[in-house]
């Protein structure tokens, strides 16, 4: 596909500075672009690349506009924009309503006629799917399950019984909506299972990465508010609810009867305890450990970056007397107090 600067500018309220009539073919990074391409500079890690690109264009800030040596798409969210200028060179293929000859529906499932059913699907009873919704070849759908319109389960996703899915939703590969949550009761040494009997309520605009899982809930539901973006390998178990449009990345894991509030940031890596309350607006930087809940909107952070060897060693053996040297500082102030 080739498109002009100027139909660019154009599609995404870009203030033009360049040849309207240039020809684009695509996108790269700054430091791959060649001409014919368009960038984008959003992290300043990527400032340096700017004056060598070869891009015919990149998209960036007024800010940036006079360091810029080629043309330029001057915008308040470069990264924003680029997202935009990605779906005008890639727009998504437009589904053809059908089922295939493998899948396996139940007689009792409701299948809207302009949705699109793969290979070796299984539908099974009473489960509702709406208009325009995309079921990927190897996606299980088991009973009473009910699926919005215009959602896409790519393959091998497994949705289990009577869960919830709104509009717009995306479940990727390997996703697994309503598995058992982690119950279980200690019974003189052994392990005896708890039921779970609520089940898992998935809004509309969630995206949820490959190989994540979402537990149903114990008795309660867990539930997934409204444009809850979810990263690859994340699990959220069971009785979680998660306010509308807060962000968590990869292999992050939130332990059961969490709430997390709106509009909340979970960096990859971290580890969110039970029974613990999230306020809205916080951002918790990756690999942090939460064990307390967060009252209070803001950054929190916890864990030590990756450092030298030998500095790592000392610092973890500092640690380990702070318990001692505590103590001897208690100590030391009932001492001066008594000697007052």
């Amino acid at each position: 596909m080739t498109i002009t600067l100027g139909k660019i500018a154009d599609h995404v309220g870009a203030e033009l500075h360049g040849d309207p009539e240039t020809v684009v073919n695509g996108l790269a990074t700054l430091q791959s672009a060649k001409s014919g391409q368009v960038s984008f500079l959003s992290n300043r890690k990527y400032h340096r690349f700017l004056k060598q690109t070869e891009a015919s264009a990149v998209i960036i800030t007024r800010e940036a506009l006079e360091e810029c040596p080629v043309s330029a798409l001057v915008v308040d969210d470069p990264y924003l924009t680029y997202a935009s200028v990605v779906r005008l060179f890639h727009p998504d293929t437009e589904n053809i309503p059908g089922i295939h000859p493998t899948a396996v529906i139940s007689p009792s499932a409701t299948i809207d006629s302009s949705v699109t059913i793969g290979a070796n699907v299984v539908i099974e009873d009473n489960s509702v799917i709406e208009s325009g919704t995309f079921i990927d070849s190897g996606c299980v759908i088991k009973s009473d399950v009910t699926i919005g319109s215009n959602t896409r389960l790519y393959p091998n996703t497994v949705v289990c019984h009577s869960v919830l899915i709104g509009n717009r939703v995306i479940l990727h590969p390997g996703v697994v909506v309503g598995s058992d949550g982690f119950g279980i009761a200690n019974n003189k040494g052994r392990w005896t299972k708890i039921p779970q009997i609520g089940t898992v309520i998935i809004e509309d605009d969630v995206e949820i990465g490959a190989s994540s899982s979402i537990d149903r809930g114990a008795l309660e539901n867990t539930v997934i508010e409204q444009g809850v973006k979810i990263d690859n390998q994340v699990q959220i178990a069971h009785n979680v609810h998660i306010g509308a449009h807060t962000a968590i990345a990869g292999c992050a894991a939130v332990a059961g009867s969490t709430t997390i509030g709106k509009y909340c940031m979970i960096g990859g890596m971290s580890a969110i305890g039970g029974h613990l309350e999230i306020v809205d607006n916080v951002i918790i930087t990756g690999n942090s450990a939460v064990g307390n809940s967060i009252k209070t909107p803001g950054i929190y952070s916890s864990g030590i970056p990756a450092t030298e060897a030998k500095l790592w060693r000392r610092i973890v053996a500092r640690i380990r007397k702070l318990d001692e040297l505590g103590r001897r500082i208690v100590k030391l102030e009932e001492e001066i107090t008594q000697k007052r």
